[in-house]
């Protein structure tokens, strides 16, 4: 999650003018804005030829955004499943951009199909997720090298970093007014009291998504079985432990009431992905990291606030440290 401000959206006769200039002789028979993030636009596009569909993605970022996008999904082609890449304007076009056109993927986000409550078509996405992300893992960079313009850095620096981040965000001001004294000291107590196991994730140095959520892995219905068509905005992709995105995807998973679980583990180790000891409770810290640093941001939806507060309090409960 992000505590960016709302961008607007392009006015739609822009996004029309766009079009023309993108297509050309081509017909746009229909265009309808998909579900938007804080600060990305997406359109699907469809074309005269009534066979194809393409994904007009806008930015509201710099143009690296669009770039590094670009790049990655090209590298990632023929590794995990991921949207071709059709045309690219890091730039923009007549006023509007900059932007990216992919091949439109059919299908749902997983979030979607969990919401059908559907547990035989949950369980095998899920296992199909953790295939798709040990297969992600096995893109690596050189040790604390840098990955590239492709990527970001990498996501620890230093020894200790996650609970000296997650004690700088305890330590802010917007923090504390979304929780309480005593959460605050036993979210402090479980970073430190897993620190030498996390330091260890140091010395990964995998590809990560960044943002390996519900609504960013695309599903469907295969020969019978539910599977990843495609895994979606990467514009937060960095160099680090692939513990982060398991964390990513897990963070809603209760131990009380599981649905993805043990389907992605035994998914991800069927993909070839290696799991630490203890990495139940390893990732709950390092998506501990990634709530505070949310619940840190000045400018955060109170719905938000109020949900990543929740999981917070709900990880401390379940691992008390």
């Amino acid at each position: 999650m992000s505590s960016s401000e709302a961008r607007q959206a392009p006015p739609s006769d822009a996004v029309a003018r766009l079009l023309g200039a993108v297509f050309g002789a081509r017909r746009v028979a229909g265009i309808q804005m998909l579900s938007e993030g804080l600060c990305n636009f997406n359109y699907k596009v469809d074309l005269d030829s009534g066979a194809e569909s393409v994904l007009l993605r806008i930015y509201g970022r710099d143009p690296d955004a669009c770039r590094k996008e670009a790049r990655l999904l090209g590298l990632l082609k023929d590794v995990i499943p991921v949207p071709e890449v059709l045309q690219v304007s890091a730039d923009g076009l007549d006023g509007v951009g900059p932007f990216i056109v992919l091949r439109y993927v059919e299908g749902i986000t997983f979030r979607q199909l969990r919401r059908t409550r559907d547990r035989e078509a949950v369980a095998q996405a899920a296992h199909s997720i953790g295939e798709t992300l040990a297969a992600l893992g096995h893109c690596e960079f050189p040790h604390h090298g840098a990955p590239g313009p492709a990527a970001g850095g990498h996501l620890l620096n230093g020894p200790q970093a996650i609970p000296e981040f997650i004690d700088s965000c305890l330590a802010s001001p917007a923090l504390r007014s979304r929780l309480d004294e005593e959460t605050c000291r036993r979210v402090h107590a479980l970073a430190w009291c897993r620190a030498r196991e996390l330091d260890r994730l140091r010395d990964e140095a995998c590809l990560v998504h960044g943002d390996f959520n519900n609504r960013n892995v695309l599903v469907r219905r295969e020969q019978g079985r539910w599977r990843v068509a495609a895994v979606i905005d990467w514009e937060f992709a960095a160099s680090g432990s692939p513990l982060f995105d398991i964390a990513s995807f897990l963070q809603y998973e209760r131990l009380m009431s599981p649905s993805r679980e043990p389907h992605f583990s035994r998914g991800y180790r069927d993909g070839g992905g290696r799991l630490p000891e203890g990495w139940w409770q390893l990732a709950r810290v390092v998506g501990l990291a990634r709530q505070c640093g949310t619940l840190a941001g000045a400018h955060l939806p109170a719905e938000i606030a109020t949900e990543v507060a929740g999981l917070v309090r709900e990880t401390i409960r379940e691992n008390p440290g």
